[in-house]
């Protein structure tokens, strides 16, 4: 089962370092808007929870092509965590998370597999954040939640979309914020990079998360434009 996975696995990163060309560059947000959230700086933009809630949306919606993220569920950050802006129809779900709280805004389009899966981490975390438990102690219990089963891995093949120009991101090469290129994000659960080969340059697809269950193979079609081309590979971990 586990090869089958990953054959599948395989051929989606095949089709989407494909598709990419096509329309990496050229998505847009739903409905063709130019929210002013989505002309600034990237990395002008404020922390996570001081942006406005139809900010956050904008920002959500920029993630994925307006067909999908035109049609998904979406979810906001407050003062207690996430909640729900609105109820979608095609089974994605959509929001701006921050790996580094006050630090990054990734704009997030999880397919239903991740939004069954991943996501209820995502919310987990900012539960215990709003709740003041430290960042160590988050980790800590993020990761017993996944060896209890409160948590679960991706069960199937999937992805993210990361589309959005409005990334600040965290350069788990340069262990520096950065703007980060639009991306795919496929679901690898305990991936590790030598099971995709040896790193060879974030233009090709690389294991992020190294043997965590929310491991993904991210694939960067504009890797070489707009992104330096990193000398090694020093093991992507939190």
């Amino acid at each position: 089962m586990l090869n089958r996975s990953m054959r599948i696995l395989t051929l989606l990163i095949v089709f989407a370092g494909a598709a990419f060309s096509f329309q990496a560059v050229t998505q847009t947000t739903s409905g063709d808007r130019q929210a002013a959230i989505l002309t600034v700086d990237p990395m002008s933009l404020p922390s996570l929870k001081s942006i406005p809630r139809d900010q956050q949306i904008e920002l959500a919606l920029s993630a994925a092509p307006s067909q999908i993220s035109g049609k998904a569920t979406i979810y906001v950050l407050e003062s207690k965590g996430y909640v729900k802006a609105r109820t979608g129809t095609n089974g994605f779900t959509c929001l701006v998370e921050q790996q580094y709280a006050d630090q990054t805004v990734e704009p997030l389009c999880y397919d239903a597999e991740g939004s069954a899966t991943t996501l209820l981490a995502r919310f987990y975390r900012e539960e215990l954040r709003a709740a003041g438990v430290a960042e160590d102690e988050v980790t800590k219990r993020i990761k017993a939640g996944y060896r209890s089963g409160k948590l679960k891995a991706p069960r199937k093949p999937g992805f993210a979309y990361m589309l959005s120009t409005q990334n600040k991101v965290f350069d788990p090469f340069t262990k520096k914020i950065m703007v980060g290129p639009p991306h795919l994000m496929f679901y690898a659960p305990y991936a590790m990079q030598k099971d995709v080969g040896e790193f060879a340059g974030v233009q090709y697809p690389f294991v992020l998360w190294e043997g965590e269950p929310d491991a993904f193979i991210i694939v960067i079609h504009t890797a070489k434009a707009v992104m330096p081309e990193h000398a090694g590979h020093s093991g992507q971990s939190r």
